[in-house]
């Protein structure tokens, strides 16, 4: 797989898997522990875990590398505790209200959109994509299968994704591609692996789950995101944009990226302004408070049945795939819409994201006694940041250093 192209399509897997891994592994703990899904887990979890501690927090945005990161703030809630704080280079406002493009984050309401769908009955995890996209390429991938990523689905990994270089990124951070052109890079690829055979994280999952939705409801996916989600939680900072509206308003930073110059320096590029051409796999825009009350409603069962519910907490039993650097252990680490952290008897659930310039998360145990919130302004596209941003997860959830 070539990294390059998919790190600037995706959007950061680098510092996700990573993230994945260290607090699985490099908390000294083993390999991924089953995810609990018994009416005693909540217990369980609460009892693992430690108090927060805002002086740890406090140190970890201190340690903020000042060559790799221009700005990053925290929110950590729940019945534990709260703390809100920031870090930025001398004369960045930080707005820890403001808004964010949180990327692959929007995985999350696309499964929950999903998810809906079968509790209504409109829709059916176990059939074919082809039974709703009767021209979709694949044969034998499952509804559920994008959403959990074992459809096995190739990358796509030659579309016009420049070279992953924040001077190519300046120049077409306008450009932008509809849900059809993305998925027409896949063309003549084959399926990387038999579906339901292995996990592989792949945005390609997310295009297509939301292609389905409009497919099934006859209305855009914005449309319904917001009929579904946002409206009814009263998220006023989430949106989907337009694949043409490149302005983020209300942000909580100005993010850039260091530009090389052809004489040997370098430059800052305002990345706020970019195209949301990521749609429904990475194109949403949020906030901190905004994220912390959906994650809050959908643990709470607010917006889905008790089956589909389930399916939130529930990581197939199948290994990664040799090319997936986002779960350790070599076992799954991903549900139907969420991503599974554990160490030291804690386990977390949530989703990181990237876009140029801005990488954030939102994790949570499953009782809600903590939720962590973090948004972190990288100034380059080769995941710099991640050990940064695995010391503010790692302080949040009052684990041992992992970076």
């Amino acid at each position: 797989m070539n990294a390059t192209p998919h790190r600037t399509r995706w959007a950061v897997v680098a510092a996700a898997g990573a993230l994945a891994v260290a607090l699985t592994v490099g908390a000294g703990t083993p390999a991924l522990a089953a995810a609990p899904t018994d009416p005693a887990a909540p217990t369980a979890t609460a009892a693992a875990l430690p108090p927060l501690d805002p002086a740890a927090v406090r140190a970890a945005l201190d340690a903020r590398p000042a060559a790799d990161v221009s700005a990053a703030f925290v929110r950590i809630t729940g019945t534990s505790g709260h703390f809100e704080g920031i870090s930025a280079e001398d004369g960045m406002a930080v707005d820890t209200h403001g808004r964010f493009r949180i990327g692959s984050i929007s995985k999350i309401f696309t499964a929950t959109v999903v998810l809906q769908l079968a509790g209504e009955g409109k829709l059916d995890l176990d059939a074919d994509v082809r039974r709703y996209l009767p021209d979709f390429p694949y044969q034998g991938v499952l509804v559920g299968q994008l959403l959990n990523h074992t459809s096995g689905l190739p990358n796509g990994d030659n579309g016009p994704w420049g070279d992953g270089t924040t001077g190519w990124f300046e120049a077409h951070r306008l450009d932008s591609f509809t849900p059809e052109q993305v998925l027409a890079t896949m063309s003549g690829d084959p399926l990387a692996f038999a579906p339901g055979t292995e996990q592989q994280y792949n945005g390609m999952n997310t295009f297509v789950a939301g292609l389905v939705v409009e497919k099934v409801t006859g209305r855009p996916y914005a449309d319904e995101l917001r009929r579904r989600i946002i409206r009814p939680l009263g998220l006023h900072d989430t949106a989907l944009p337009d694949g043409d509206d490149p302005a983020l308003r209300h942000p909580a930073t100005h993010p850039y990226l260091t530009v090389p110059d052809a004489d040997g320096g370098s430059h800052r590029a305002d990345v706020t302004e970019q195209s949301p051409w990521p749609w429904a796999e990475g194109g949403m825009v949020s906030s901190a408070s905004d994220l912390d009350r959906f994650i809050t409603a959908l643990f709470r069962g607010r917006l889905l049945p008790a089956a589909e519910q389930e399916q939130l907490f529930t990581v197939p039993d199948v290994p990664v795939a040799p090319h997936n650097n986002h779960c350790p252990g070599g076992k799954a680490c991903m549900s139907m819409g969420l991503e599974r952290l554990s160490a030291n008897g804690v386990t977390a659930w949530g989703k990181t994201g990237s876009r140029p310039g801005s990488t954030s998360g939102v994790f949570a145990t499953r009782d809600l006694s903590r939720k962590v919130v973090y948004s972190v302004d990288p100034t380059a596209l080769n995941g710099a940041e991640s050990p940064y941003v695995l010391g503010l997860v790692a302080a949040g959830f009052g684990l041992k250093s992992v970076v």
